[in-house]
């Protein structure tokens, strides 16, 4: 007795997709409970079953499964399937019906296709196990109101206790009025305040910020600037009955040079700005002193252009080959 059906029906309560191969699978879905307005009936929730034909191929799970139901090998499961499918395939090509045990029915249809019907008795849902579907019968709510013994109740009533309906009269509330006066004065208040908290606000913004550009002022004047190479010390002898009439590089020639300078450096001490304009000099550049800035530093400049796009480039050309730090100062 081949029993492959039953062994199906046990796997569809654990796994959504059962393939028996050479055949097709049998798929499951889960519906959630449901109620039909027609008839009250309440149904658990429950798994459909559906067959696809297209899925043919061994997983394997079948099998494995017979095998270890009947303690037989692999290959022993694999040939009884095997088996099974050819007589239900055989029963097919006859026009015959085919119940499957707990699953469904198998036909032929009129276009030469395969149908499948699932059995709906069987529910493979184990969380609803004891559930059954049931209808409920209709609640009828019989509450006849009989308006004419309350009308005739009132009727009496009002004859022997006579209503009367005195206007209600209205009670003055004058502590609204002040309330809205309060309001209208702490809101005008309220503006003024905010008003003089704003200009206080915009002096103080204020006079910090003269305060920080002062004390940025003062480091400035107060920076000290390094020499990587300090010139040796030069004694001079000072012969009385000569006139010395040497002048240093630090006077700044009243020619005009341009008014684009590429600037080498600032020095506090004019000693310092000549060496400075010595070396470039040196070097082969046009060097020469631009004037003392409104920090009391001598500047000396590498080149002065009177073309701005002149000074750029040059500019370039300095800070790739001599210095990165120069930089260019529009002096007019």
């Amino acid at each position: 007795m081949n029993n492959t059906a039953d062994y199906i029906s046990e796997l569809l309560y654990r796994y959504e997709c059962i393939i028996l191969p050479g055949f097709g699978a049998f798929l499951t879905r889960r519906q959630p409970a449901t109620i039909q307005d027609g008839t009250n009936a309440f149904y658990p929730p429950q798994k459909l079953i559906s067959f696809n034909s297209q899925l043919k191929n061994n997983d394997g799970l079948l099998a494995n499964y017979i095998a270890s139901a009947e303690n037989i090998s692999y290959t022993d499961a694999v040939a009884k399937i095997q088996r099974y499918v050819l007589s239900l395939n055989e029963k097919m090509a006859k026009g015959q019906r085919i119940e499957l045990e707990k699953i469904g029915a198998f036909y032929t249809s009129v276009e030469n296709t395969l149908q499948f019907e699932p059995l709906q008795e069987v529910n493979y849902l184990t969380e609803a196990f004891g559930l059954h579907s049931f209808a409920s019968p209709v609640i009828k709510r019989d509450i006849e109101i009989k308006r004419e013994v309350y009308k005739e109740k009132v009727e009496a009533i009002e004859e022997v206790i006579p209503l009367t309906f005195t206007p209600e009269k209205r009670r003055e509330r004058p502590y609204l009025q002040y309330a809205a006066v309060a309001a209208v004065i702490l809101g005008i208040g309220g503006f003024f305040g905010l008003k003089k908290i704003s200009d206080t606000t915009v002096s103080y913004n204020n006079k910090e910020w003269q305060k920080a550009n002062q004390e940025i002022e003062n480091r400035i004047q107060e920076a000290t600037f390094e020499i990587s190479n300090p010139l040796p010390a030069i004694n001079l002898n000072i012969i009385k009955g000569k006139e010395n009439t040497t002048t240093t590089t630090s006077e700044v020639s009243n020619t005009t040079l341009g008014s684009f300078h590429i600037i080498a450096g600032a020095f506090r001490i004019a000693s310092n700005a000549d060496n400075k304009v010595q070396k470039l000099k040196a070097q082969g550049f046009n060097a020469h002193l631009i004037g003392v800035n409104k920090y009391g530093l001598h500047q000396v400049a590498y080149e002065s252009y009177e073309n701005r796009s002149e000074a750029v480039q040059a500019l370039a050309r300095i800070k790739k080959e001599q210095s990165s730090k120069a930089w260019l100062l529009i002096k007019k």
